[in-house]
């Protein structure tokens, strides 16, 4: 499984940006998906999950803000990011979980910068 994100930038606070994650692979459609974000100094935090059924859950720090989705028939995730605050700025990382956690897969991150 390769994981691949894209979509990261530099953003005005209040600005906008949608990060997607493809996933190669034929067990995209049973996983887990994970968004997650680290800054700089700052321990790897979750952002947003979404299982394989579809259902959502976020951190506290984005709900309202930031919306998770998937495409299955795309093998793809998405991460809608509005109202932006430079808080937000860190590297965002795409992960999968399968198999009650023994695949376990990590895509490479791209980074989020948002200015005040």
């Amino acid at each position: 499984v390769q994981l691949v994100e894209s979509g990261g930038g530099l953003v005005q606070a209040g600005g906008s940006l949608r990060l997607t994650c493809a996933a190669s692979g034929m067990i995209f459609s049973i996983s887990d998906m994970r968004w997650y974000r680290q800054a700089p100094g700052k321990q790897r935090e979750m952002v947003a999950t979404i299982s394989s059924d579809g259902s959502t859950n976020y951190a506290d720090s984005v709900k309202g803000r930031f919306t998770i989705s998937r495409d299955n028939a795309k093998n793809t995730i998405y991460l809608q990011m509005s109202s932006l605050k430079p808080e937000d700025t860190a590297v965002y990382y795409c992960n999968l979980l399968a198999f009650g956690g023994a695949a376990n897969y990590w895509g490479q991150g791209t980074q989020v910068t948002v200015s005040s």
